[in-house]
């Protein structure tokens, strides 16, 4: 083999791409991974964003569903994850009473006591019961198929076989969440799991994709807190890719992509020339475009705010939830669906919606190994915030602007819940400044380089091919030994690998 050449080169070392590294390294592939920046993870790293503080936030990607239980093993990583006891809390008002929802992973304690003060009756309680025992048909038959070629739409409509497959598969969520749910808030908390990323109404087909996605990781849909950060599985993962040979080299930007006698030459800013029979580009499918010097294909644009925030305390809720589970697991505010409904609709006409919709997790609740031992004693928390159905559009004329306005309605209306204001919470800079950062849509593409900040990269796909399609693993392109190994692959998005995986079978299958 010619010197620069490999059998592999992977164009981005985002954790899909280090997946992918490590399984082709296992089976003997010689691999060589070419990234960008200065060092690996993409979006999936931990930082240090307030520098007087020795804390390591995740500052993009922050939780873990989708990553398969097969995955860790096959790999034999010790990455772990921890199941939050909680998994929502919503405050609201009832009359003039402070009120709010808490509802537990496993639908028991408080849960059931706090939807019938919510609407007065059981009657949501049982309809929500039994909405998610539907939707864990479709997780339960979907999940294992993640890490396979695709199944064809009728080979999982008849593994299903419920009436769940056409409320999810193929009509609007938003009738399934209307003919189910009588309460606005308790559809609102439903259907947020159909925004997170994507700019969507309620009655059109990408909500119910975002939704699927959100639910049937490993069969059960957990969101969970990864031990150490999202940076602790990059490192797991870059110290298992070097010490299986993979060759990672950083700042080495691909320019170009060129064919030539059943082989690819690879072409980087800084570090030369490679060749290579494959390529992977974990990088989304318009930054790939780019290199071969195509146009680029369309799609959604991101369509939400990410806010960091270091706190030195947690603050006290009017509602008088303890703020240890109300921040444990996601905190909903403003998120009714018809408030949701409206601020899309205000937000695809190019105005910042009146309440912007939003949610919200405190990772130190769960784990404060991302924090220095000082700063665990004094009680510290992070807190992560997102403002829903606030695309790239907004930004383009004034960024920094718009993230400035964004972030004070936000935390305004976030005050409307508290006793203490957000403000004095936030653990405060040596020069006088609060420790909170704000990243738009625009700053994503900047920063990881997520096309107009779409942290799926594209518009998410249906995790099956239609019948009378060629079998395939969701990966290919239209070059024959070039493959989608990132979130822009069918069934990619999130922290999953499962692309990463896809690819490199797709790989190991033709050699």
């Amino acid at each position: 083999m010619q010197q620069n050449s490999h059998q592999v080169i992977i164009v981005g070392g985002g954790h899909n791409g280090l997946v992918a590294a490590c399984y082709l390294a296992k089976a003997g592939v010689k691999t060589l991974i070419l990234e960008a920046g200065s060092k690996v993870g993409g979006a999936t790293v931990s930082q240090k964003v307030f520098k007087d503080y020795d804390a390591r936030l995740s500052r993009y990607s922050y939780l873990v569903s989708l990553l398969p239980d097969q995955i860790v093993r096959e790999l034999g990583l010790k990455f772990e994850t921890i199941k939050r006891d909680v998994a929502s809390f919503t405050p609201s008002k009832l009359a003039d009473k402070e009120i709010g929802l808490l509802i537990t992973t496993g639908l028991v304690g408080q849960t059931q006591a706090d939807f019938e003060e919510l609407t007065g009756s059981n009657d949501e309680f049982m309809a929500w019961q039994e909405f998610y025992k539907d939707v864990q048909k479709l997780a339960e038959v979907i999940a294992p198929t993640m890490l396979e070629k695709l199944p064809t739409r009728s080979e999982l409509r008849e593994k299903v076989n419920h009436k769940i497959w056409d409320e999810i598969m193929e009509q609007p969520i938003g009738r399934s969440i209307e003919a189910r749910f009588k309460n606005d808030l308790v559809r609102g908390i439903v259907l947020t799991d159909g925004l997170i990323g994507t700019h969507t109404d309620a009655h059109d087909m990408p909500a119910n994709i975002c939704f699927l996605y959100h639910l049937i990781g490993n069969g059960e849909g957990d969101w969970k807190v990864p031990k150490g950060g999202m940076g602790a599985l990059v490192k797991e993962l870059t110290d298992l890719a070097i010490s299986l040979g993979v060759e990672i080299k950083t700042e080495s930007r691909v320019l170009n992509i060129v064919e030539s006698n059943n082989s690819y030459s690879v072409t980087t800013n800084s570090s030369g020339t490679y060749n290579s029979e494959f390529v992977l580009a974990n990088c989304a499918p318009q930054v790939l475009a780019k290199i071969l010097g195509h146009s680029e294909p369309k799609s959604l644009e991101g369509s939400q705010v990410k806010i960091n925030m270091l706190l030195k305390k947690l603050p006290r809720l009017k509602s008088g939830q303890d703020p240890r589970d109300a921040f444990a697991g996601t905190f909903h505010f403003d998120e009714n669906y018809s408030q949701l409904q409206l601020a899309f609709k205000q937000s695809a006409d190019g105005k910042i919606p009146d309440q912007i919709p939003a949610e919200m997790y405190c990772h130190t609740l769960s784990d404060t190994s991302i924090l220095s031992e000082e700063l665990v004693v004094k009680g510290f928390q992070t807190l992560t915030l997102f403002g829903l159905h606030t695309p790239a559009a907004l930004f383009d004329k004034d960024n920094e602007g718009t993230k400035q306005e964004i972030k004070r309605r936000l935390l305004a209306q976030l005050n409307q819940y508290l006793l203490d204001p957000i403000e004095e919470c936030l653990a405060v800079a040596e020069d006088g400044s609060l420790c909170i950062e704000v990243k738009s849509p625009l700053d994503l593409q900047r920063d990881v380089d997520l096309p107009r900040g779409n942290i799926f990269h594209k518009d998410l796909s249906m995790p099956f091919r239609e019948d009378g399609t060629k079998p395939s693993w969701g990966v290919e392109t239209e070059y024959e030994k070039i493959f989608i190994c990132g979130a822009g692959a069918i069934r990619g998005g999130g922290v999953s690998g499962i692309p990463g995986h896809n690819a490199a079978m797709a790989v190991l299958e033709r050699l």
